[in-house]
């Protein structure tokens, strides 16, 4: 049989014609737009939503309702984010893993979340075994280290990933700060002692204020509460804006800060309380809601005034609505056992198989019938558990009064305790000891994608976006006129990247200066150098940084350190 060898020309042999119609095209290694996809514009929107601006600034495409493409721009932009995690999770000793999008409901089910989360991503494989595309990674992360650490010599332990996370979002919206794909960093550690995890919590916070220092953005620590994730310590960072749907509270006169379900305030004196009563009264017809505790033995009427805004002949609002009628977290204060997170449905399951009754009622209702008249009081708790209003005095100092924002969480830090560790038998011993007990875990989170999205929306404008250093795509970019030699321009970029600045060339022979000037604006380096009418005359570069409200030229010497001492304001 004959056999065909398929042979190279020799490279003598091969000829290569030119293209006639060929444009130049640059193989240096600078960075150069004209060797980069940015597909900017074609998209209609508002000038200032920032959404949109991300769409027209050529950072991403809609794929599906709630599903993002990132482009080039965009992926650079997470990428820094990313670097920016990894640099403050390596300053306290946490490794990085790459768990697994797919997790199994059998191992949800064993932490007791599987009924309790609407918003999982349910997946059926052949063999109709239950899968979900995980929302988090605590069952993952707990089952692997039950399966891998069986000495307290190997705690303390800090493993964290950063890697796409679903959720089945009813209604997605505000472009990536509410979608069913997005990008989180989840940190995971675990310790011998309760008094270890605290510690390794404190050092994790101290990361996070260095984290969310260097984006140079103002923010906000809210004592919150851990809802469904478990543990009693928890605490979240937010960005104020009108996009974010949380309510963060602060003082007016000192440092407290609390999220919407943690918020206190001060104890009413007794003739407030005796006034409260008589609203009240003059209200009537109390909400009543139904809940259950976790060991679902235990129903609880939690009690509380209809509000003015709600009509005497309004139905009972659902369970599902409870946060925007009563502060839960004052309830959990004395029914600590209460399931905030249990769906509806599951609810009224649990409601008609309950054992055991008790109630806790607002503090106004106390002398109100039937509530003042029940045949065992010690199941009867009376406390503040309405929410509370703007105004309201602080609860930490005698002077000042609470005000509420609207605010963006763009992270959260939680104290897990055993948790997830107890029921996934993640145990190891500790002398003198030999029983083997449960491992203390804590949980902290950056939404990625939500700090994309956030930070864009915090510093856009009319004309663009406008970066903050550590996370642009670019640091800055060097525009130059079409009659100034690309040499030119190349020098003044190198003088840049010389000096570590991460800078791009717009050499698109296509464009002209003023179409690049409001494309740069547009997408939001931010630093813009101009080569023009200065750089023809006398040799001068004009610096610009919208954000700063700095125009000005400079000598083509003074450039690199002009950039610096803009930059290290950004």
């Amino acid at each position: 049989m004959r056999v065909h060898i398929w042979r190279i020309a020799p490279r003598a042999q091969l000829v290569v014609r030119p293209n006639r119609n060929a444009q130049f095209l640059a193989t240096d290694s600078r960075n150069r737009l004209s060797k980069f996809w940015a597909p900017t514009g074609g998209i209609d929107g508002e000038q200032d939503d920032s959404h949109s601006l991300l769409l027209r600034g050529g950072f991403l495409r809609q794929a599906h309702s709630g599903v993002f493409h990132l482009l080039p721009l965009g992926l650079r932009v997470q990428s820094k984010l990313e670097a920016l995690i990894d640099k403050h999770m390596s300053s306290i000793g946490a490794s990085k893993v790459s768990l697994s999008h797919i997790s199994t409901e059998d191992l949800w089910k064993q932490t007791g979340r599987y009924s309790s989360n609407s918003e999982l991503l349910r997946v059926t494989d052949r063999r109709e075994s239950g899968f979900l595309l995980a929302p988090t990674h605590e069952e993952e992360i707990t089952a692997l280290v039950a399966n891998m650490v069986h000495s307290y010599k190997d705690l303390p332990l800090r493993l964290y990933q950063t890697g796409r996370k679903y959720r089945d979002e009813k209604r997605p919206r505000q472009g990536l700060l509410r979608a069913k794909e997005f990008m989180m960093k989840d940190l995971y550690t675990f310790d011998t002692t309760h008094e270890a995890a605290l510690q390794t919590y404190e050092e994790v916070r101290a990361a996070y204020t260095n984290l969310f220092n260097e984006l140079k953005i103002p923010y906000l620590v809210a004592d919150a509460d851990s809802g469904n994730m478990g543990g009693k310590l928890s605490h979240e960072y937010h960005f104020v804006s009108p996009k974010g749907e949380d309510n963060v509270w602060s003082c007016d006169a000192c440092s407290y800060v609390a999220n919407e379900e943690l918020v206190e305030q001060r104890p009413c004196l007794p003739a407030e309380s005796e006034t409260a009563v008589v609203e009240a009264k003059e209200e009537g017809n109390p909400l009543d809601f139904r809940g259950i505790t976790l060991d679902r033995t235990t129903a609880i009427s939690i009690v509380v005034p209809r509000p003015s805004s709600l009509s005497p002949s309004a139905p009972q609002p659902s369970w599902d609505t409870i946060s925007s009628f009563v502060n839960l977290h004052a309830v959990k204060r004395i029914y600590p056992s209460l399931d905030t997170g249990i769906e509806p449905a599951a609810l009224h399951t649990h409601l008609s198989s309950a054992t055991a009754h008790k109630a806790i009622i607002h503090t106004s209702l106390k002398h109100t019938p039937p509530y003042n008249q029940v045949a065992a009081p010690e199941d009867v708790a009376v406390a503040d558990i309405a929410l509370v209003r703007p105004g309201a005095p602080c609860p930490r100092c005698e002077t000042g009064h609470l005000d509420v924002q609207k605010a963006i969480e763009v992270g959260h830090t939680f104290h897990l305790g055993t948790r997830y560790s107890a029921p996934l038998n993640a145990l190891v011993s500790v002398p003198p000891s030999t029983v083997p007990e449960p491992i203390h875990m804590g949980c902290h989170g950056i939404g990625v994608s939500r700090l994309l999205g956030s930070i864009a929306s915090l510093l856009c404008d009319a004309q663009g976006l406008n970066w903050p250093r550590v996370v642009a795509p670019f640091e800055a970019i060097v525009l130059s006129a079409p009659r100034i030699t690309p040499e030119d321009a190349a020098g003044v970029y190198d003088n840049l990247v010389a000096s570590g600045i991460d800078a791009v060339l717009d050499d698109r022979e296509n464009k002209n200066l003023a179409w690049k000037l409001r494309d740069a604006d547009l997408i939001g380096y931010p630093v813009i150098l101009v080569l023009g009418k200065a750089w023809k005359e006398h040799g001068g570069v004009e610096v610009q940084c919208r954000r700063l409200g700095v125009k000005k030229v400079v000598k083509e010497e003074d450039v690199r350190g002009q950039v610096e001492a803009l930059l290290a304001q950004l």
